[in-house]
């Protein structure tokens, strides 16, 4: 008998499967339900050392689908949500909008209901919804986003996302739903999908491809490892309060252009190749529309209030993220041909 069933949506995405490892490494206690549609950054692949552990399962499902999530909630009595499930990419927001709309709105009302449906407001529940900075807007040269800052989101992602946050919050202001909210910034690490800044210059690097930058390059996001936002994610869930909102960054701001040379050193370094052999690579492209100048989360209320600071700088991130990519060109093979998406979709059914 588990004292918990936490249902992680997104469970086998680029953040989600970092959640995932690390409760159902550190809690025998509890069972980890990963509850992920299989899109294509949806990759249980991800998993593969722990997907044989008796506290976690797969169960597949559709957060736009009511019936997947009641079905889940009734097979394993879920206790609480970690809700990480969503379309993140910006750029696809820009030219596809309504997948972002139905995923990121109309997808976490439905668990929304379900979980208020489905509990009763005497047991201790916890509805964790994961969320962006990029509901905040964009900021100029000086300033850091705080919790009270006001949303101002500019893409149709970031709308998104804004909506589902103002339904979080709803919920718990309407109907007592005991939630709790993060929004983070910027994360890296090992088993991000390819169409990222950072994994997609280690790839491209490796095989020589032209690296593209928007724009002149100077737009300035805040980089978190995303092992150190999983332990983020573990604080909030445990200790922050029911009704609170905790931003989390990892207080390393970059602008695009410093990060891509400091890559191509890196990767030039790790290759054997002469200096500024990389570098080379380099294209400037039209700037994406809407693109916001820069991104800072402020993260002293998790640090004062729950403890918690990021573990490593983001040389040390980086460094460990860039050997893990170099050491795992299968996976990013079979990530961007979309084999193992197939593979797994026919193991394992629910």
């Amino acid at each position: 008998m588990f004292e918990k069933n936490i249902l992680v949506t997104g469970g086998a995405g680029f953040i989600g499967s970092h959640v995932v490892r690390l409760f159902a490494n550190k809690y025998q206690n509890y069972r980890i339900i990963n509850f992920d549609k299989l899109t294509y950054a949806g990759n249980l692949e991800n998993l593969k050392d722990v997907d044989t552990k008796e506290n976690y399962v797969f169960f597949k499902g559709d957060i736009c689908n009511r019936e997947d999530i009641i079905a889940v909630f009734e097979k394993y009595q879920v206790s609480d949500i970690i809700h990480l499930a969503a379309e993140s990419h910006v750029d696809r927001s820009i030219s596809g909008p309504m997948e972002f709309v139905l995923t990121n709105v109309v997808g976490t009302v439905n668990l929304l209901q379900v979980a208020k449906e489905k509990w009763d407001k005497e047991s201790n529940h916890v509805f964790h919804h994961v969320s962006t900075d990029e509901v905040y807007g964009s900021l100029g040269n000086e300033g850091l986003f705080e919790e009270t800052t006001a949303y101002d989101p500019r893409s149709p992602y970031s709308a998104s996302k804004a909506s589902s946050d103002h339904f979080v919050n709803a919920y718990y202001h309407t109907y007592g739903l005991p939630v709790k909210m993060s929004n983070c910034s910027n994360n890296y690490g090992s088993h991000h999908f390819p169409e990222k800044l950072i994994p997609l210059m280690i790839n491209n690097i490796v095989n020589k491809k032209p690296l593209p930058v928007y724009g002149k390059g100077l737009n300035v996001r805040d980089w978190l490892w995303v092992v150190d936002h999983a332990r983020a994610i573990d604080t909030i869930f445990h200790q922050g309060k029911i009704g609170e909102s905790y931003n989390v960054g990892g207080l390393n701001e970059w602008t695009n252009i410093e990060l891509v040379k400091y890559l191509c050193r890196l990767m030039d370094s790790k290759l054997n190749r002469s200096e500024g052999e990389s570098e080379k690579l380099i294209q400037y492209v039209t700037d994406r529309a809407g693109h916001d100048m820069r991104y800072a989360i402020d993260a002293s209320k998790i640090e004062k209030e729950l403890n918690w600071t990021p573990s490593v700088t983001f040389e040390e991130g980086l460094n460990a993220t860039v050997d893990w990519y170099l050491e795992n060109q299968e996976w990013m093979n079979a990530v961007t041909s979309g084999d193992y998406s197939k593979y797994y979709e026919k193991m394992y059914q629910s």
